[in-house]
C-alpha cells in the first residue's frame, strides 16, 4: 500500500468521524426537547457525542501526520533531481579556490588597470609557469563566482585560460555622460491621474471686487467672478534600442548598461523639455530681463538677479511661497564663484556673512542646491539650458522661479520598460523600449523671469 493509499483511507475515515459526531450532536439536541428528559439521559448522551469529538479530532490528527509525511517526500524527490550525480560532486578542499576566505589573485584595489593580469597573460604565451599558475587559479575564482556566466564545452573558456578578463574590469564600464534632470527634481511634483491625454486647470481670469460705498443704503461693488480653463497636454517621451540576442547571452551585463543608458536619455530629455519646448518651456513663457554688457561682471550681474526676484513676487503676490530658485548653466555658477570684489551688500542676509557673495553647499551635480547667492536664493546647476542664445549663438540664461508654480506631473511607475522578443526574433534581436507619460506648466502664473543678454556671453574667467 502506498502513501497516497494510506491518505485516501484517512480522509475517509475523518469523514466518517465527523458524520457520527453531527448524529450525535442532533441526537442530543432532539433530547433536549423531550418534555420526560432526565439528567442522566442528557449526561449519557453528551458522553457519547464527546466520544465522537475525540474520535474526530483524532483522525484529523492522522490525516495531518500523513499530509505532512507527503510534503516532505515531495521535497525530497525535488531536492533529488536538483541535486548533480555522484561523479559530478564538489572538487576536494585542496582542488578549489576558496573566495571570501583568500584574497582574489586579480583586485581592483591593488591594481585598478589589469596591469598584472595582462602581464601574466602574455607571460603565459612564454612558458612561464607560475602565470600559468597564477591565471590557472584565477579561472578557478571565476568558476565559483560567476559559474552560470562561464560556458563549459568542448572548448570553452577552460581552453583559453589567459583570455578570461577578471570581471571587475567590466564593472569599471564608463557609461555616457547625461545632463539628467536637475531642473524637474527641483520643482513640485505630481502624480498624472492615470487616464486622459490632457491635464486641466480652472484660472481665475476675472476677480470679484469691493469698493467703497457712496453712502448708506447705495449698492456696493459687484463683479462677476469668471475662470479660463488652462488645458496642458499629456506628452510621451520614449527611446528603444534593438539588441543582438548574441550581445546578450554571451556578453558581461549588456542589458544592464543599455538600460541604463536609455534611463538617462529619458531623464535628460524630459528636464530639457520643461526648460526649452517650445511654447511652453520655460524660457519662452518667462519675462526677460536684459542684461546687455560687453564687459560683463559677477558684480554687475546679480542686480539684475534681485530685479528678476522683484518680477517674480509682484506676479505672484500673497500666492508667493517665498521658495525662489536660481536656475543657471554650470558654466554661469562658477563665473559667479570667481568673482572677486572688495564691495559688500548693504542688508545682510540671514544665514550669510555680509563679506560673502552667497555660499557653495560643495554638492555634486544633479545631487540638489549647490549653493545660495547673497540673498539666500537658492541655486540649481542645469546643463540642458541652451548655451546657444542671442546673435552670437554662445548665450545662456539664468531662470528665477517659484518652484512651487512650476508644476510637473508624472506617471508614478515612468520610466517604464519593455522587452519584446516577438517583433526581432527572426534576425535573434530584442527590442527595448523606455517610455513614461508626463504633464507641465510654468505658466499658472505669469511669475518665471530670465536673465538674458549679450552680459551672458561664454563666460571669461579673470576673478571679475
Amino acid at each position: 500500500m502506498t502513501l497516497a493509499d494510506l491518505i485516501a483511507q484517512a480522509r475517509t475515515a475523518l469523514e466518517t468521524a465527523i458524520t457520527t459526531r453531527q448524529q450525535e450532536q442532533d441526537a442530543l439536541v432532539a433530547l433536549r426537547s423531550d418534555e420526560n428528559l432526565t439528567e442522566d439521559a442528557v449526561t449519557a448522551r453528551v458522553a457519547t457525542r464527546d466520544a465522537a469529538d475525540a474520535e474526530v479530532t483524532r483522525r484529523q490528527g492522522a490525516l495531518e501526520e500523513l499530509l505532512a509525511e507527503q510534503a516532505r517526500e515531495d521535497e525530497i524527490a525535488a531536492l533529488s533531481a536538483r541535486t548533480a550525480p555522484a561523479a559530478n560532486r564538489a572538487p576536494a578542499y585542496d582542488q578549489v579556490a576558496r573566495v571570501g576566505q583568500e584574497e582574489r589573485t586579480y583586485r581592483p584595489d591593488h591594481d585598478r588597470r589589469g596591469s598584472s593580469f595582462e602581464r601574466d597573460v602574455a607571460s603565459a604565451f612564454f612558458g612561464d609557469y607560475e602565470a600559468q599558475s597564477r591565471l590557472a587559479r584565477h579561472m578557478q575564482e571565476e568558476r565559483v563566482e560567476r559559474g552560470d556566466q562561464i560556458e563549459q564545452r568542448a572548448a570553452g573558456t577552460g581552453a583559453f585560460a589567459g583570455l578570461v578578463v577578471p570581471q571587475y574590469l567590466t564593472d569599471l564600464y564608463a557609461p555616457a555622460a547625461a545632463a539628467r534632470r536637475p531642473f524637474a527634481d527641483a520643482i513640485r511634483g505630481h502624480d498624472l491621474p492615470a487616464q486622459g491625454m490632457t491635464v486641466n486647470l480652472s484660472r481665475i481670469t476675472t476677480t470679484t471686487s469691493t469698493a467703497l460705498q457712496a453712502s448708506e443704503n447705495t449698492n456696493v461693488s459687484e463683479t462677476d467672478i469668471d475662470d479660463t480653463l488652462m488645458t496642458i497636454p499629456v506628452q510621451t517621451n520614449a527611446g528603444q534600442q534593438t539588441l543582438s540576442r548574441q550581445a546578450i547571452e554571451r556578453g558581461a551585463g549588456v542589458e544592464p548598461v543599455v538600460l541604463d543608458d536609455l534611463f538617462r536619455r529619458y531623464s535628460t530629455t524630459l528636464d530639457s523639455t520643461l526648460l526649452n519646448q517650445a511654447t511652453n518651456g520655460l524660457t519662452n513663457v518667462a519675462t526677460a530681463v536684459a542684461y546687455t554688457d560687453g564687459t560683463p561682471t559677477a558684480t554687475e550681474f546679480y542686480p539684475k538677479v534681485l530685479e528678476g526676484l522683484s518680477g517674480v513676487e509682484a506676479a505672484l503676490l500673497d500666492q508667493a511661497s517665498g521658495e525662489n530658485i536660481a536656475v543657471m548653466h554650470s558654466r554661469r555658477w562658477y563665473w559667479m564663484q570667481n568673482a572677486l570684489s572688495s564691495t559688500w551688500p548693504l542688508i545682510s542676509q540671514p544665514g550669510i556673512a555680509a563679506q560673502m557673495a552667497g555660499t557653495n553647499l560643495g554638492t555634486t551635480y544633479g545631487s540638489g542646491v549647490r549653493g545660495t547667492l547673497p540673498n539666500g536664493t537658492p541655486v540649481i546647476v542645469d546643463n540642458n539650458i541652451a548655451t546657444n542664445y542671442g546673435a552670437g549663438t554662445n548665450e545662456d540664461e539664468v531662470y528665477l522661479v517659484d518652484r512651487n508654480e512650476c508644476h510637473l506631473w508624472e506617471d508614478p511607475s515612468a520610466p517604464m520598460y519593455i522587452r519584446a522578443e516577438q517583433p526581432k526574433l527572426a534576425s535573434l534581436g530584442v527590442l527595448m523600449v523606455v517610455y513614461g507619460y508626463f504633464a507641465y506648466t510654468h505658466a499658472r502664473y505669469a511669475q518665471a523671469r530670465k536673465i538674458g543678454g549679450t552680459g551672458l556671453v561664454t563666460p571669461t574667467f579673470t576673478g571679475v
